[in-house]
Parts: structure tokens; sequence; C-alpha cells
């Protein structure tokens, strides 16, 4: 765009142009022969001010006159215009009648008026008085209005120099939203229906409102309803007078003040100068949109109008790659040869690099999508797309499931760019669970027999083929010994229904969704059609807000029915249990209260005086100081990483010696953390409410890691599981709806499995579950299919099928239901 693109002007949309000082001269000759004209340069455009320094300086360059606002006027000394008004001022360079025997004339005063007005003329024709501008840069012939020489980092919204100046390049704008600031105005103000003041206190800015509302003869008790317009207004945007204050609280005084307004308040606590907690504050009481002065394209305007093909950056970022592709390969044709020589070569790169993102199944993905927005799936095929395309030779890359997210469809095109990367000379590892992967792979290696203390061993290495002849846990799902099983028929559910109408987030094409409750629903469709918005970003969001009132707002939708048979949403992701490494198993999943309660009632613990956080390695008291209960101490390495070492003082057992001398059944606190669940379920046999606890995580698979391990060492399935048994330990209502997106990432065969189990005891107790699902294993032995599509990005967001799995198989657009056939026909 900075080297083929044509600029225009952003007030007339003509084409900008740029002049030679001989081409100016030609064509003032040639346009206005004979005529008389006035060469004037533009110093002022629409600015507001007095100028009277800008006049001194003009008189003092020996120019007599200047125009001001299209009258001609002679500078005479301290002359000024009106400061509040918006002017247009010009110097008067030369007065002349065009003609060939003055050209020289005309080029020295053209080259002066250049000199003043910053590379822009302006000529006056002095007959009809119509106006012309020419221009050493790029220029609006009708408007005068010049842009600079373009260069790279006019399209970048990242630089200052092509950032939109409202939105500073993001595309959007945060704004007060008046329904959240004012919630219901059925509400008195003394009653608290102005939501970031509160019920009335004995305050100032309560008795600054009570000032207002006196002058229209309102209360602070009638329901905003019933104020005038004109009384809000003043309370959110201020007052221009002074308020008198009267308050027993002040004694006899009156007091003036000044009243900037509740709005005023909550923008000052926006601002990048007030503390993490005041713009925490003050962002619930606002909505994001697009900024209305770019339109959400992130650019200044003068970007925004230079064009290929009828198109601006902004523009071709918005398109799919496959669509951006399509354009790039049919663009040439409709180049001008100086843009064929510029834009030939830089064609044919984005054309090929466009194709390794087709090539790893990248199609739906619109050029400008936030890298936020990525899932790890999506990231990491961009990033072999970029090594495809480096063409680099004898490097080891290493991928770790690189099919999140992916469809089965797109799995082949994924397999085909690993082969392609493979081919050019370079050497693959893929950590995968996903059987077609396993099949095409040149040689396997699997770990186990089990997961945990009972894995770590290499029970196989050898070709795929080989593989199928061995006796491994993988090796029976490949060959069908070991099998999910697809239930003979699917729950009735409860006979309710969830339905969202109208939900047009993102790509999703106005659509009306039910869910049955008392089932497992799977969502399905190629990846980009459109799952997520319609489950994360759109019903998710509105069961928090209408439960929780949650900040996140929810997608655009119509209505939503039957929000009253679900009594609360519980997302169910991979993210790690607790945030820092003390959480662990135990911690999370509440049985270490019951622990450290049952140590407490010891008949040691109560001679010693101990009460229950005496048992904790949180509090000081019961754990080792040395290391602060952490077990371990860190050794900081300059331009190394961190080297962690098992604490001298307590051996890594985090409490200290006079803690670990109370003992239940022999075992120390320290000991019970060290137990694996299985050992623990054995130990805590006669201890109901630890036992129930502990039994939960032993029933969704868990049985091999330890009670106190810590969090960070959980892989993200392990995680997600210790989240669901969390779940089945407590009192259930059976009006639940939990939701998981990508349940499967990371987990094997037998894993999917055990947590299929897990899912449906949830469902077995009346709840629903909602899963965002690609694995066939998954969908096959759902009670309900909802499939989004044809395609991803502007080509999906379309609902396809709804119903059974064997439904699905019958829907001739469903690409799920093509290769879903084959796993319940096949």
């Amino acid at each position: 765009f900075a080297r083929a693109g044509t600029a225009y002007s952003y007030l007339t949309n003509e084409a900008m142009v740029k002049y030679t000082d001989e081409q100016i001269v030609d064509l003032i000759l040639k346009e206005y022969d004979g005529e008389k004209i006035y060469l004037l340069a533009p110093v002022v455009r629409g600015r507001k001010g007095h100028y009277r320094e800008l006049f001194e300086q003009i008189r003092k360059k020996g120019y007599l006159h200047v125009r001001v606002d299209g009258e001609l006027r002679e500078i005479i000394h301290n002359m000024k215009v009106d400061r509040y008004k918006i002017h247009n001022i010009e110097v008067v360079i030369d007065r002349l009648a065009v003609s060939e025997k003055d050209r020289k004339r005309l080029l020295n005063s053209m080259q002066k008026a250049m000199q003043q007005g910053n590379g822009v003329i302006m000529l006056l024709n002095i007959d009809n008085e119509k106006t012309r501008y020419y221009s050493r840069k790029l220029m609006c012939p009708t408007t005068g209005i010049s842009y600079d020489e373009p260069a790279p980092h006019h399209f970048s919204f990242n630089s200052p120099h092509g950032y939109c100046p409202k939105c500073k390049g993001l595309g959007y704008v945060n704004e007060i939203d008046m329904d959240k600031i004012i919630p219901d105005k059925s509400v008195s103000i003394y009653s608290g229906g102005i939501s970031p003041l509160g019920k009335h206190k004995n305050s100032m800015i309560f008795w600054q409102i009570e000032a207002i509302l006196e002058k229209h003869d309102c209360t602070l008790k009638m329901p905003i309803s019933e104020l005038p317009d004109d009384a809000i207004d003043e309370i959110m945007n201020g007052t221009n007078e002074r308020l008198n204050i009267k308050n027993q609280s002040l004694g006899n005084s009156n007091y003036f003040l000044s009243y900037d307004g509740i709005l005023k308040y909550i923008e000052m606590q926006q601002e990048s100068s007030a503390s993490a907690t005041e713009q925490k504050w003050a962002n619930q009481y606002s909505k994001t949109i697009q900024c209305p002065e770019c339109n959400g394209q992130r650019l200044r305007k003068e970007s925004l109008f230079f064009r290929i093909h009828d198109k601006n950056i902004a523009e071709l970022a918005e398109m799919d790659i496959i669509e951006l592709h399509e354009w790039l390969k049919n663009v040439e044709p409709h180049l001008s040869e100086k843009q064929k020589a510029i834009a030939t070569e830089i064609i044919k790169e984005l054309n090929s690099r466009l194709q390794f993102l087709l090539d790893v199944g990248l199609d739906y993905l619109a050029m400008n999508r936030p890298s936020l927005s990525l899932s790890g799936g999506e990231s990491q095929r961009i990033r072999l797309a970029t090594q495809i395309g480096s063409q680099l030779v004898n490097v080891l890359y290493i991928l770790d499931e690189p099919s999140i997210g992916l469809h089965q469809r797109d799995n082949k095109r994924l397999i085909n760019s690993l082969k392609k990367l493979r081919d050019t000379g370079n050497s693959i590892i893929v950590v995968e669970h996903d059987k077609e992967m396993m099949l095409s792979a040149d040689y396997v290696v699997d770990l186990g027999p089990r997961a945990g203390r009972f894995g770590g061993e290499l029970v196989f290495a050898g070709t795929p083929s080989e593989m199928l002849h061995s006796d491994t846990l993988t090796a029976h799902y490949l060959t069908g010994k070991k099998k999910i099983e697809i239930p003979k028929k699917t729950r009735k559910g409860n006979g309710k229904f969830l339905t969202i109408k109208g939900a047009k987030g993102n790509n999703l094409k106005n659509v009306d969704v039910t869910f049955p409750l008392g089932k497992m629903i799977c969502v399905t469709g190629v990846s980009g059609s459109g799952k997520s918005t319609l489950i994360n970003e759109t019903l998710q969001p509105i069961i928090s807000q209408h439960y929780y009132r949650s900040l996140k707002d929810p997608l655009p939708y119509d209505s939503i029915e039957g929000i009253e048979y679900i009594d609360k949403v519980v997302q169910v992701n991979q993210a790690p249990i607790g945030r820092t490494p003390r959480s662990n198993p135990a911690t999370y999943s509440g049985v270490f209260t019951d622990i450290r309660n049952l140590f407490a009632n010891l008949p040691e613990a109560k001679i010693r005086g101990y009460k229950a956080g005496r048992f904790s390695f949180n509090i000081a008291g019961g754990r080792c100081e040395t290391c602060g209960g952490n077990g371990y101490k860190t050794i900081e390495m300059n331009f190394l990483p961190d080297v962690y070492v098992s604490c001298e003082s307590c051996n890594g057992k985090r409490y200290n010696r006079e803690t670990l001398e109370v003992r239940f059944k022999g075992k120390s606190i320290a000991d019970v953390l060290n137990m694996t669940i299985n050992q623990a379920v054995e130990f805590f046999e006669n201890q109901t409410s630890i036992l129930k606890k502990i039994k939960t995580l032993q029933d969704v698979g868990l049985g091999y890691i330890k009670l106190g391990q810590s969090s960070t060492t959980l892989s993200g399935g392990e995680s997600q599981r210790v989240k669901l048994a969390s779940e089945l330990a407590k009192k259930d209502t059976g009006k639940t709806l939990y939701i998981l997106d990508e349940p499967t990432t990371g987990l094997h065969f037998e894993d999917i499995r055990v947590l299929l189990k897990v899912l449906n005891r949830l469902v077995d107790k009346g709840n629903t579950v909602i899963v965002i699902e690609h694995n066939l294993d998954v969908i096959k032995v759902a009670d309900h299919i909802i499939d989004i599509g044809p395609e991803g990005g502007r080509r999906g967001g379309y609902i396809l099928c709804e119903g059974t799995p064997q439904d699905v198989t019958k829907c001739p657009k469903s690409e799920t239901g093509r290769f879903l056939s084959r796993e319940l026909y096949e």
C-alpha cells in the first residue's frame, strides 16, 4: 500500500494528485491563460485562535495582505481575529495576469507560496472567485487537503503515524453505560437508584444532588422515572453554576460549591493515573463500543483512503485467509504497469505464505483476528505455517498436540503439512493422541503402561504397523480390541428446554438454538464455525450475568427462554487448579480442611493446644519457617532458570518437627499429603466426610496422583478431572449447567473413557452437560448434537442440524455427520 496504493481524498473521494514545480506552472499557464489570479499560501485551515503573532510574522516577511475567511484584508499592527471562531487564513503572495511571458515571475511566486504554505498553494480567480489547489505533496485538487508521502508505518495500527488518534489503534473505546448506572428507574436515588452512589449517606455528593433536585422541585425519595430530564442531565454531567449547599451537618453556614457530575467522576477513575482498584470499580459502569472515528478499522482516515483495486488495507485485513488468497490471485489484471512492477513479487510472496496457512487448516481465520482470541492449537499451527515458509533444513521441530481445535476434516491437511516439513529435510516429534496422526507417523514411541507413578516406562517403539501387533493399551484402542462403546439408547432428558433466539455474535447468522436439559449435549462443527461464540461468548455470559452479576457482556442476541430451569452454570476447563504452586488436589477439593480438623481433634493436638490452623502449610506456627511451607527453597541463577532444592530444615515435608509429632494411625500430616489418592482411600476408609471427597478423585481416574501434589505439576486433563471430582462431591440440585470446551485435549483414549464416565454421572443426577468437541469418541455417545457450519469464518455460523448422532449422519451438509457415520456404521 505504501508503494503501490492509490491515494484518495477523505473529503471528496477524488484521486489525490502530486506535481513538480514545473508541472504546476505548466498547468496554471494552460488553465488560467489570460486570467487575473491571486497566488495564495494557506497557513491556517479550520482552526480557532486570534493569530496576532502569526499576522506580525507575516508582516515582518514583507507581505502586506492576507485572505481571512474569504475576505481580503490589509495586515495592520496588532491585527487579530475572533479567537473562539474557526478560521481559514491565506497569505497573498502575488497578484498577476497569467501569460507565458511572465513564466519566470509565476515560478518564483509559486515557489515562495509553497514555502509559506508548507508545500501547498492556492489559486484564486479574481473574476469568478473560484479556488484551486496545487501541491508538491499528495493533494486533493478540490479542497486542498494533503497527505504525507506514504511509508509502511502509515499502515500500521501500532505506529503513531498510522493508528487512529481516538482509539490509539485498538478499534474500540470505552463508553459509560447509563443502563448500568441507573439499572432500575422505578427506584429512588435515596434507595440506591444510582448504582455508583449506593443508598443514601450523609455525604457531600448527596447534598449536592439534593440541591440540584430542589431547583427542579423534586426530592431524593422520588422514583428516578419521575425526575425531569434536565435534573438527571445535571446530576450526571454537572452544572455550570455553583450549588448552594445547605445541610444540618454543616451548621448554619451555606456553602457554594461547583459540581462536575457523576460521569466525570467515573471517567477520572478510568484514567491511567488511577489505581487498579479504582479502574476496576469504574469499568463496571462502562461498555466497550466500536471506535466512532475509524469504525473499528484502527487506522487514521488518511491511511484508509489508500486503495488497491477499490480495497483499503483494513478491508483486506477483515477478509478470511481464503478470501484474501483468492483476491490476491485475481488482482494483477486490475493493476497499472507501474503497480505491477512494484507489487508482482510482493503478491507472489503473500500468496505463498497464505497457502501455508491454508495447508494447516486455518482458512477460516480473519486476517485481523486478535492473537489473544486464538486457541492454543490455532497459535501453534500459525507458528508451524511460519516454519514451513522459512524453508529451513536440518531442524528438529517439537509439536505438542497440533490437532487441538481441529475438525477431522482438516486433520489430513495438517498431517500433509507436517510431511512436507519432513520432506524438506527436517525431523518432527509430535506429542499426540489422535489416531490418524499416530498411524501417519514414520515411528511411534508409546509410554506407559499407565499414568503417574505407574507410568514412565517405554512400552513400545517402532512403526505404526508394528505397533498394531503389540500388547499396549494404545494399540488395543487402535485395533478396536478396546473401544468406547456407543450407548444402546439416548437419554430422554427432563422435558425442559433452554432456548437462545437471534444469536448474532461474530459469525453467527441470527440463529435460534434449543438446548434440551437433562442431557449430554455436544456442540460440533468445523474449526471456526461459531461453536465457542455460541457457548462461551453468548450462552455462558448470559447465565453468569443473570445469576452472578458477571461483568462480561454476552455477544448480541434477541432473547433467552428457560433460564429458570437451571440454577447455576459451571465452566470446567483445563486451566491449573489454584494460582500458586501451593495449590493441590487436597486444597482444591476441600478435603484438606477436613483432614486438618481431624488432626486438630486428636488427643495429642488438644494437649498441645493445636487448632486446625496449626496443620496448614500456609500459616506461621505449624509450617517450616525456613522454606515458608513450600518444602523447597528457590535459588536464583543469573541468566538461567531458577533452581529448586529441597529444604534442609524440613527435608521437603513443609512442617516443623513439633507439628509432625502429631500422628493419626501412625502418619503425620506430611505423610498424608504424600499419599496417593488410592492409598488415602484405604487410609481414611472410616472417616466418612473425608472419604466421600477423596473417593470422587479416585472415581475420575486420578488414584495415582498425590493428595499434596503441586497444581503446577498436573496436566491440563488432570486439572480438569480434579475440578469435575470437586463438582461430583458437592450437594447437587440437579439443575446445574456444565460447560466444557474441548475436554479431551491432552487425553488418551482410556482417559476419555474415564472422562465420559464422570460426565455421565453428572447428567444422571439430572444436570445438563454441554461439550464443545471434535473428538468422535465423545460425539458418538452424546444424547443430543448441535452441528454448526457449513464452513469456518464468514461461511459458517448456521445451525446445520440438531438431534441424536444418528440424525446428524443423515445431514448432507454436515462434515461432522460424514465422519460420524464411519464411527457408527463401519
